[in-house]
């Protein structure tokens, strides 16, 4: 009689697996680092975590050993963190309403998709990050210039599976939906829209990354500030721990926003079974 073990306890040491490869890759970093010249290129863990604790600990203004310069060494982080964190918000909302609209638009209107075809093609295919300079020229070098260079990124993932997702409705289905009286509204919020949903919320989780990925790129070719702009800073003067601090900081951030996707999703997908309850039935 075989006995399996119980999810909490899989779960357990799942976490404890991914807590391990964590520490191993930090004492690898550690180690490696204690060589001056693999320091420089690779910086030092340690530091790196000082750099990031005197960021955001006021208490940690004060010079330290890890950084004897004090207050002279620190950035008012809280106000590049909140010009980022407001750029990829903001990009990530309207590119995903725009994705969502125009997808569904172009996968009910098959000639207006056949029409616009090779155009969408060709502009999923422009690398976006040349469009900056315009973006720049055309809406400064504010916020809005870093949020257009985003939503560019954000959209074609979102408007692609939305599409697929509406495409992939079963033609079974919408006749039925049709024998039963259905017009063209309510099949699009019984049918089409349920079924886009996972799609939707797929695209959303490689979209937050691309949102963030948007705006630094954007902070990085003309900004005075942002978590892009710092690293830019510290780049120009060799400080690879406040490079490396930097992008702890904005990978901490995107999964944070990432698990908010992710509890939207659970909230809106309960009626989609789990693969353990499907496995049951």
């Amino acid at each position: 009689m075989r006995t399996s073990s119980s999810p909490l306890t899989r779960l357990s040491w799942l976490r404890l697996w991914q807590i391990g490869v964590l520490v191993v890759f930090l004492l690898v970093w550690h180690l490696a680092s204690r060589n001056p010249q693999l320091a420089f290129f690779l910086g030092e863990p340690v530091k790196v975590l000082g750099r990031i604790w005197s960021w955001f600990m006021p208490f940690a203004l004060a010079p330290s050993p890890l950084f004897p310069e004090g207050l002279a060494g620190q950035a008012d982080i809280y106000v590049h963190l909140g010009t980022t964190l407001l750029e990829t918000v903001l990009a990530f909302g309207i590119g995903t309403l725009l994705g969502l609209s125009c997808g569904l638009w172009l996968a009910l209107a098959p000639l207006a998709a056949a029409i616009l075809d090779p155009y969408i093609k060709a502009a999923n295919a422009m690398p976006r990050v040349i469009l900056a300079p315009i973006f720049a020229m055309w809406f400064g070098l504010g916020i809005w210039s870093k949020v257009a260079l985003a939503v560019t990124l954000v959209f074609f993932i979102v408007f692609f599976n939305v599409y697929q997702g509406v495409k992939e409705v079963s033609p079974v289905v919408l006749a039925n939906a049709r024998m039963l009286g259905a017009d063209q509204r309510q099949l699009l919020r019984t049918v089409y829209l349920p079924s886009a949903t996972s799609w939707v919320f797929s695209s959303l989780h490689t979209s937050v990354g691309l949102a963030f990925v948007g705006a630094v790129v954007g902070e990085y070719l003309g900004s005075a500030r942002g978590v892009g702009y710092l690293i830019l800073q510290a780049e120009g003067t060799f400080d690879v721990n406040t490079v490396f601090a930097g992008i702890v900081v904005l990978t901490a951030f995107a999964l944070v926003l990432d698990a908010l996707v992710g509890v939207m999703e659970k909230r809106l997908m309960k009626w989609q079974p789990r693969s353990g309850e499907t496995e049951k039935l």
